[in-house]
């Protein structure tokens, strides 16, 4: 007798969450993309539509952590984390005072799968600018750990708290 394979279930769970979330961030229909000449970058995407900007770094952090999540949904994961994880980077990520990304430092690079490291900043990059911090206290700096699992997909750790 053969148990029930629990990753597709606990991957459509996450695809499911994640759409949620991303539904009620919007605010209506988008307007249809301009088609670009063959090979030009697509825009860079919009600051996040947070309703209120966040009165502190724990709720910027958490902000930030969906906004991640948001901006790549097929390289995370919502569910629950896998024990042992594959790889931990940690990222310090310096802001400018639009949100978006001034500098990336690896704070803490994993022991295998090195790889995770980079598919980390740029995961940064793509949900970047992830609003205004003129309203927080300097430094404009808060640090993202990364919950990889052996797809290679990561969880916010904000999210895991």
């Amino acid at each position: 007798m053969h148990c029930i394979e629990w990753r597709p279930v606990r991957r459509l769970a996450a695809v499911a969450v994640a759409l949620l979330m991303a539904a009620c961030g919007s605010q209506g229909p988008r307007p249809e993309p301009r088609p670009s000449a063959p090979g030009a970058r697509p825009p860079a995407p919009a600051a996040p539509s947070a309703a209120v900007p966040a009165r502190s770094w724990q709720e910027y952090k958490l902000q930030a952590a969906r906004r991640l999540v948001e901006a790549n949904p097929e390289r995370t994961y919502l569910g629950e984390v896998q024990q042992p994880l594959l790889a931990i980077p940690v990222l310090e990520i310096e802001l400018n005072a639009d949100g978006s990304v001034r500098h990336i430092k690896v704070s803490r690079k994993p022991g295998q799968a090195l790889d995770t490291v980079d598919l980390a900043i740029a995961a940064v990059r793509r949900a970047a600018p992830f609003g205004d911090v003129r309203h927080l206290p300097r430094p404009w700096v808060f640090n993202e750990v990364f919950l990889f699992n052996d797809e290679r997909r990561f969880k916010p750790r904000m999210l895991d708290e």
